[in-house]
């Protein structure tokens, strides 16, 4: 008689769990998702917080033996001799992790994760003026996409993963959790978010975050001193600064492609590529006499916050990333475009009555958001990084930024899924890339 009664109230049991599951669908979702991104952003985060690690270390090298800058052309040779005969599956970088979230093929090779790094940290330890976004993105893209099939997802989970794992990388790697999820679900489809997303991206980063956080990897520490009160003459400073910012963007993005395709029309030998890029680059370096315009530029844009710069910092620096990384040379755009965004804003402050590092801040998010076309997840990071108080005017930076750069993005395979201006309906579908 106890048996019947223990397996009436297991059934019992058993059938108020299911009905509770398919009352609640979206608890089965919210498991699953976190037991996926606990995974996957664990292994992020170790990937990044060693990245971080390693950079800082070859920065901190190079920087104390700047006679490293004259092997930059052979650094280059040697990168681009490891993509061309071992690397051309996954030579296309962040567009290639674009191309499987549209269109999902063949699972990322994980040999994407070691080419980029090493690619990255040998293009920093001579010289090269690059950053890190990039390598993060694609470390974490070809980690996540290798538990595809042990954890037997669908294509459209597959989608989600990758998102989650860009999300991942960019949190981690920048300390901005809630704008690496944004980013995620936001640069690959210029004018939309993907809702579906949005759990499985914002766990990732986080989990991402608080690994790299453990293995007590540094991040950089901004602050802005002054921001003034809201009232209309500042809000149309904003704007004004934010048009700029979208200029600067549109520009950087049009040449960083203009000069890619220059490289490849007058050099048919690849690996040759990085090797002229970096003789440019070292001789620059002699010319010029300082080296404040190659690696990470983090020096430089910690003081931009608290001091006036030379005006011409911010166009040196575009030069410097344009040839560095249109040669073949490995890294990201977007910690240059911080250095950019926020020098530009600092010699703003020669002629706006706006404070000089609420400027820089502002320049610093908006640039970035102009030339990736991603506002909101650089409102966000902006938050994150600077505070709240200065929420009102980063994002109106950044809106006016991404409004003001254009059908121009630094990601050719970005897809539009909503035009900027309504008058582009036609637009709608289509990539940078074709445009």
């Amino acid at each position: 008689m106890s048996s019947k009664v223990q397996r009436s109230a297991f059934n019992k049991s058993k059938l108020s769990i299911q009905l509770f599951f398919r009352q609640y669908p979206g608890f089965i979702y919210i498991l699953k998702w976190t037991l996926i991104s606990l995974v996957t952003g664990s292994c992020i985060g170790s990937a990044s917080a060693g990245f971080l690690i390693t950079l800082d270390w070859a920065t901190n090298f190079r920087e104390s033996h700047l006679w490293l800058i004259w092997i930059l052309p052979f650094a280059g040779l040697l990168i681009g001799l490891l993509y061309h005969y071992y690397g051309k599956s996954v030579e296309a970088g962040n567009n290639l992790l674009i191309d499987n979230i549209h269109q999902p093929k063949e699972i990322i090779p994980f040999k994407m994760a070691p080419f980029v790094y090493l690619g990255t940290i040998v293009t920093h330890f001579f010289g090269g003026s690059a950053g890190r976004e990039g390598t993060a993105l694609q470390m974490a893209a070809a980690i996540a996409d290798q538990f595809t099939k042990p954890f037997k997802l669908s294509t459209s989970d597959r989608k989600i993963l990758l998102i989650a794992a860009v999300a991942g990388g960019f949190g981690s790697v920048f300390g901005t959790p809630l704008a690496g999820a944004i980013f995620g679900m936001e640069f690959f489809l210029l004018g939309r978010l993907r809702y579906n997303a949005i759990f499985p991206a914002f766990i990732t980063a986080i989990f991402a975050d608080l690994v790299t956080k453990l293995w007590q990897a540094e991040h950089t520490h901004y602050h802005i001193e002054i921001i003034p009160d809201i009232s209309v003459p500042n809000i149309l400073y904003a704007i004004l600064a934010g048009a700029i910012f979208g200029i600067c963007a549109a520009t950087f993005s049009k040449l960083m492609h203009k000069t890619g395709d220059l490289f490849k029309s007058k050099i048919s030998y690849p690996p040759l590529r990085p090797f002229v890029g970096g003789i440019l680059v070292a001789f620059a370096v002699f010319f010029i006499g300082t080296s404040k315009y190659i690696g990470l530029g983090i020096p430089v844009i910690v003081d931009s916050f608290d001091e006036q710069l030379p005006f011409y910092d911010f166009a040196v620096k575009m030069i410097f990333t344009i040839v560095t990384l249109s040669a073949g040379f490995k890294g990201g755009e977007v910690t240059p475009l911080f250095f950019i965004g926020a020098t530009l804003g600092n010699a703003l402050a020669l002629f706006l009555p706006l404070p000089i590092g609420l400027l820089a801040g502002m320049g610093f998010v908006a640039v970035f958001a102009g030339a990736t076309n991603t506002p909101i997840a650089c409102s966000l990071m902006a938050i994150e990084l600077f505070g709240a108080e200065c929420g009102v005017y980063v994002a109106i930076a950044c809106v006016v930024s991404y409004l003001l750069s254009g059908n121009n993005s630094i990601y050719k395979k970005q897809q539009i899924g909503e035009p900027k201006n309504s008058r582009f309906s036609s637009l709608e579908g289509k990539r940078i890339a074709d445009l």
